[in-house]
């Protein structure tokens, strides 16, 4: 999930950099360059170097309109994974309240 984590952050924030948004996702610059090279090569975001500093290369993430769709795709997708996850540990508990039910009213 670590690609929609990027999208999202470009998208609240068009400003991080490749070192800003690999901190605040806890990931290695590498891997954060990584992560963008494909999302760029993808079409889900641009890159655009900035002028106003000269001294740095400085590049600025944009999300694309394919990118927001697959953001959406992206969701969609984590929460029906994650639905499922709930709905599985749900009937777990509920089984093993049965067994609990079960084994106190025999004792």
């Amino acid at each position: 999930m670590i690609e929609y984590k990027v999208i999202k952050e470009l998208e609240e924030n068009p400003s991080h950099t490749q070192r800003s948004l690999a901190q605040k996702l806890n990931v290695s610059l590498g891997k954060m360059n990584y992560v963008l090279s494909g999302l760029i090569e993808k079409g889900i975001i641009k890159a655009k170097k900035l002028k106003n500093h000269p001294d740095k290369i400085r590049w600025q993430y944009l999300l694309t309109p394919q990118g927001v769709k697959e953001k959406i795709k992206i969701t969609s997708d984590y929460l029906k994974k994650r639905l499922k996850e709930f709905e599985y540990i749900q009937n777990e508990i509920e089984e093993l309240k049965e067994e609990i039910k079960k084994n106190n009213i025999d004792k």
